[in-house]
C-alpha cells in the first residue's frame, strides 16, 4: 500500500437540527485497503457516506480529501466521475429496468457513456451473477442478485473506491459466505473497499482495518479483533449482548 492515503476525512462535522450526526470524525484510507465501519444504528455511519459522495447532502464544516483533490465542495456527480462510487442500505434498483439495464444507467451516470453489452456482463460475471437473468425486471431477482445488482451498479463507474453500506442486510448464511467471497474478488481487483456493515462476522472476516463510530464520534480505530475486543466498544456498539 502506498503511504499517501486515496481518501481523507479531517475534522468532518454534520448537524441535523440539534442532533450532531458527524462530531469532529477524522481517519484516512490507504490505496488498496479493505476498510470496515462498525457502530450502532443512529452513530452517523450512513450520513459519513453521504458527505463524503454528497448524496445527498455534504459537510457542514470539515474537510474531504480524494487522491489529494478537495471534494468536499464539489457535485455528486463531479466525485462520482473522479473515482469514488457508493451503494446503499436499501436496494435502489428501477422496477420497471432490468439487471444490465440499470448497471447500464450507472454507467452514463459515473462515466458519461454507454457501456457495451460485454462490458456490463463482465461486471456481473466478476460477481458470480447468473447471467441467464440479467434482462429480467429487477423485481423478479432474489435479494441477493438485486446486491448484486447495486454492486455492479458501482463497479461499472471503475470507481478507485468503493463504498458499501450494508451489503449483508436481508441476506441468508450462504449468501453472505458468497458476499465475503466477493468482497475479496472486488478488493483484489484493485479496488479500494470501505465497507458498512452490521454482520460482525462478515466485518471480522474481510476487514484489514475498523473503525467504530459512536453517537457521531470515531470510537476505535485498528486491527479488527482489537477493536471488538476494546470495552469502549463493547459497551457502546456491543451493549446488553456482550453482558
Amino acid at each position: 500500500m502506498s503511504n499517501n492515503p486515496i481518501l481523507e476525512i479531517q475534522q468532518v462535522n454534520k448537524s441535523f437540527g440539534g442532533l450532531k450526526a458527524l462530531d469532529n470524525v477524522s481517519f484516512s484510507v490507504q490505496p488498496g485497503e479493505l476498510l470496515g465501519i462498525a457502530g450502532p444504528n443512529g452513530s452517523g455511519k450512513s450520513t459519513l457516506f453521504n458527505v463524503i459522495s454528497r448524496i445527498p447532502f455534504g459537510v457542514d464544516s470539515g474537510t474531504i480529501l480524494f487522491n489529494g483533490q478537495r471534494i468536499d465542495g464539489m457535485k455528486a456527480h463531479h466525485i462520482a466521475a473522479l473515482g469514488l462510487a457508493r451503494t446503499f442500505q436499501k436496494d435502489a434498483e428501477f422496477p420497471n429496468l432490468s439487471a444490465r439495464e440499470t448497471i447500464d444507467l450507472a454507467a452514463v451516470y459515473g462515466a458519461r457513456i454507454k457501456k457495451p453489452r460485454r462490458l456490463i456482463e463482465e461486471q456481473l460475471e466478476l460477481l458470480e451473477f447468473d447471467l441467464s437473468r440479467i434482462d429480467m425486471p429487477t423485481t423478479e431477482l432474489s435479494v441477493y442478485e438485486r446486491k448484486q445488482t447495486m454492486i455492479a451498479s458501482a463497479l461499472v463507474m471503475k470507481p478507485k473506491v468503493l463504498m458499501l453500506d450494508e451489503p449483508a442486510s436481508g441476506l441468508t448464511k450462504p449468501e453472505i459466505e458468497s458476499l465475503d467471497r466477493l468482497l475479496r474478488k472486488i478488493n483484489n481487483n484493485s479496488v479500494t473497499v470501505v465497507l458498512i456493515e452490521h454482520v460482525l462476522t462478515l466485518l471480522l472476516s474481510v476487514a484489514q482495518r475498523l473503525i467504530v463510530l459512536n453517537e457521531g464520534k470515531l470510537l476505535a480505530q485498528g486491527d479488527p479483533k482489537a477493536v471488538f475486543s476494546d470495552p469502549l466498544v463493547i459497551d457502546a456498539y456491543l451493549g446488553k449482548r456482550a453482558a
